[in-house]
């Protein structure tokens, strides 16, 4: 299948493809959670809900991969080094207790992956404790052992934990396009400006292109 995408088209095998969701925790998405206690509007990242809801529908009626990522810490904080928890003058930091339990801890409330969009089984899900899904994960192992040369990514934010993702796969041989209305951040130049770096001097991170394009090529098949 081809998608017109840019810089050029996007040419893939949805079984050698996987539909990698990037962190769409409640901590993030919702109000009440992590994100929000930063300051943040967390109505942005919720407006991409619907188009990411779509993509995977489709995807998953057509038999490819999915995988879902959260950012998540272990209850010890063994693997959330002080660098990390103490960036920054937060309300609330990393394994704090918020609204939704202890942030950004495997397993609480906030840390699970919004209903709108919540693995199904047979699923990967995988929990990162770092920024990219390939770091301290079994990602690059499971992809291997399906096949997968491609991947297509949704999720939050764009120019953080999507952006690393991308740029981790890419050193990885993979070929990776964003589906840009299926990504967002808390700073909507911040998201523009990934786009640009990420399909700049002939997609030298990857690809972007709007959901439909996507859908429109799936429709086909």
């Amino acid at each position: 299948m081809q998608i017109d995408a840019q810089p050029f088209a996007f040419d893939f095998e949805i079984g050698r493809t996987a539909l990698v969701i990037i962190d769409m925790q409640r901590d993030f998405v919702e109000p009440g959670g992590f994100g929000e206690s930063l300051g943040n509007d967390v109505s942005l990242l919720q407006a991409i809900v619907p188009a990411a809801q779509a993509v995977l529908g489709a995807w998953r009626r057509h038999g490819g991969l999915v995988v879902h990522t959260r950012e998540a810490h272990r209850p010890d904080l063994a693997d959330c080094p002080p660098a990390k928890r103490n960036r920054g003058n937060p309300r609330l930091r990393i394994g704090d207790v918020g609204p939704m339990g202890r942030v950004l801890i495997a397993g609480e409330p906030g840390n699970q992956i919004i209903e709108a969009l919540a693995p199904l089984e047979g699923e990967i899900a995988i929990d990162k404790p770092g920024k990219g899904a390939f770091y301290a994960t079994p990602l690059s192992a499971l992809l291997q052992e399906r096949g997968i040369r491609q991947l297509v990514f949704m999720g939050v934010t764009t120019e953080v934990c999507v952006q690393t993702t991308m740029r981790e796969a890419n050193d990885r041989g993979y070929d990776c396009l964003l589906l840009e209305d299926c990504t967002e951040s808390y700073f909507p130049h911040f998201k523009a400006a990934a786009i640009e770096m990420i399909r700049a001097q002939g997609a030298i991170v990857g690809w972007t292109a709007p959901s439909a394009a996507l859908l429109k090529a799936l429709a086909s098949d």
